[in-house]
């Protein structure tokens, strides 16, 4: 169809892509646990938004920079790395201040990191999104095996596959969603929980930063 090969398992390989751990999911997560639904679509998307770009990128041909400039590809790197940081930190940090608030008994409804008016969830999510460019070599190296060379519209082509990505993306955020505004209400009985949680959360973003260092 319009110039895609193996269809099916295209759809197959998304999935299971899809449903592997990643900082963008674990972020998402995070946001609707601790802030509800509604943010938790922000930060979504966001993730929707940054992953277009870089699947348009993608086809403009800025992966053939990245690997003829292994400079720029570092530096996009690295910005990555200490962002993914800053997050993480910034998540321990408020868990750590929620757990000291529950040793405490204060009086609050909900962790301190949930309430912070500062976090902005889309443009932490979108700028995650963006500072990864893994993701864009990623894309050439995986979508190149479901097109057809010979096709002589492979925009198409490339449309189909991410039209089929994102709606699978979408419909996998919207269940962490879902399952964040659940966890939300269990957050805000048990506050020493939530910041064990968001510890938890931080410490794998740090794990996500090192892994993209060491890449």
């Amino acid at each position: 169809m319009f110039g895609t090969v193996d269809l099916w398992t295209y759809v197959v390989a998304s999935v299971l892509i899809i449903l592997l751990p990643g900082p963008n999911s674990l972020y998402v997560l995070s946001v609707a646990s601790r802030r509800g639904r509604r943010d938790g679509f922000k930060a979504a998307a966001a993730v929707f938004c940054g992953d277009s770009v870089l699947m348009i990128a993608t086809a403009a041909g800025l992966a053939s920079v990245f690997a003829t400039s292994p400079l720029i590809y570092n530096l996009v790197r690295w910005a990555g790395v200490v962002y993914l940081a800053y997050l993480a930190f910034g998540l321990i940090r408020g868990g750590v201040r929620s757990w000291r608030a529950a040793r405490r008994g204060a009086a609050v409804e909900a962790p301190a990191a949930a309430v912070s008016p500062n976090e902005r969830p889309f443009t932490r999510a979108f700028i995650a999104s963006l500072l990864n460019p893994k993701a864009i070599l990623f894309f050439v190296s995986f979508f190149v095996q479901f097109v057809d060379p010979n096709y002589a519209y492979p925009v198409l082509s490339y449309g189909v596959l991410f039209v089929i990505i994102q709606v699978l993306s979408m419909t996998y955020l919207t269940t962490l969603i879902l399952a964040g505004d659940g966890l939300a209400q269990t957050f805000r009985r048990r506050r020493r929980l939530a910041a064990a949680g968001n510890g938890l959360v931080g410490a794998v973003m740090i794990g996500f930063a090192a892994k993209l260092a060491t890449g």
